[in-house]
């Protein structure tokens, strides 16, 4: 039986190949191609090359991103990350890393980040989040969040802050962003900076009076003003 998405396969550079076919051809005719004008051919060439291997890079590295995210959603958190040997399958570590020019290398990272910490890894999930680059609009506000969290669990709370903010200005509405405010006003406070914490809740309270987070806002307000 053949064996599926072999390491060789997986690694097979296409640009190289049609990079090496097009050399050729400009070495057996260079004078042609010098004295006629033709360096276009090679030019033409080798982006069709280039634009015909990341259209095959992009389409197997979203296939390959489904089987490791029906891992993680399984629960097999190891191999989500690393892959099965025996199956010829990768994880998201061999995907960040083989196709991180695409949108599912990219995505890779992200995932990578959510295992890590699953993991309790949290310095290998910042690592991961931050070769994210995440998305415009709402769906990058999650991941940027993310990167705060795991933050939180390494003790930086300024930088946390910083996050937080960064997801509450990512795409300004009525949900993530009171939420995300008041998420970088507990990071401030565990940091120290209660000055920055009650901008954020009044904040909150000014431009978000109906969110959930108005009331919990109101109460830690309370809490600073007593302590």
């Amino acid at each position: 039986m053949s064996k599926k998405l072999s390491k060789e396969d997986l690694e097979q550079d296409i640009l190289i190949e049609y990079s090496s076919r097009f050399m050729y051809f400009y070495n057996q005719n260079k004078a042609t191609v010098i004295g006629g004008g033709l360096g276009i051919v090679l030019v033409i060439g080798l982006i069709i090359g280039y634009v015909f291997y990341s259209n095959q890079q992009s389409q197997q590295a979203q296939v390959l991103l489904g089987v490791a995210e029906q891992a993680l959603m399984q629960g097999d958190i190891e191999r989500a990350l690393y892959g099965d040997e025996d199956e010829f399958t990768l994880g998201f570590v061999q995907i960040a890393r083989n196709y991180g020019r695409t949108s599912s290398g990219n995505l890779a990272n992200y995932y990578a980040a959510i295992a890590e910490f699953e993991l309790d890894n949290y310095e290998e999930a910042l690592e991961y989040i931050k070769r994210f680059s995440p998305p415009r609009g709402i769906l990058g506000v999650a991941p940027i969040s993310m990167h705060a969290n795991i933050l939180m669990e390494l003790g930086r709370y300024e930088d946390a802050a910083r996050q937080f903010e960064r997801a509450a200005n990512w795409d300004e509405n009525s949900s993530t962003t009171p939420y995300n405010l008041f998420e970088a006003a507990q990071a401030y406070m565990e940091a120290g900076n209660n000055q920055r914490a009650i901008q954020h809740l009044e904040n909150i309270l000014a431009e978000y009076p109906n969110s959930p987070q108005a009331t919990r806002a109101q109460r830690m307000l309370g809490m600073i003003a007593a302590g």
